[in-house]
């Protein structure tokens, strides 16, 4: 298993979405997500996306007024990773017309569908929007 858990954060470090591929207590999760949080929002523009936090390493990169951050295992490539949140964002993007933490808020089950069709057990599964973003779209039709 190569991620371990995918953030979407505000620039106020309030989480919009959570999604994590193992087990932790919801005190784990808060805990863990307000040390990871705190430690990307004080970095500078200018220092690299890549953190180490406890027995993860954290890839992320922000895009407007969110945070894409991914959690991993340390063996993991750091740019298949940034190559990847790009993917996630670039999809969003298509499906929301560009894609904004309102977008995120108000449709949250559409956003998790989305990871969903992408990623499953922590394994990215799939890359091409169109086939991502085909159920849900047939979803959308049937509503």
């Amino acid at each position: 298993m190569a991620i371990r858990f995918i953030l979407l954060v505000n620039k106020q470090g309030q989480t919009r979405l959570a999604q994590y591929y193992e087990y932790l207590t919801l005190d784990e999760r808060r805990a863990l997500e307000g040390e990871i949080v705190r430690k990307c929002l004080a970095r500078s523009d200018n220092q690299c996306s890549f953190v180490e936090h406890r027995n993860y390493k954290v890839i992320y990169r922000r895009y407007a007024s969110l945070f894409f951050l991914v959690g991993v295992d340390g063996d993991e490539n750091e740019l298949a990773i940034l190559e990847f949140i790009h993917c996630v964002v670039e999809t969003m993007d298509r499906y929301f017309c560009n894609v904004c933490e309102l977008d995120i808020m108000n449709h949250l089950e559409k956003a998790h569908f989305i990871l969903e069709e992408m990623v499953m057990n922590g394994c990215i599964l799939e890359t091409n929007k169109s086939n991502i973003l085909a159920p849900i779209q047939l979803m959308d039709k049937s509503s």
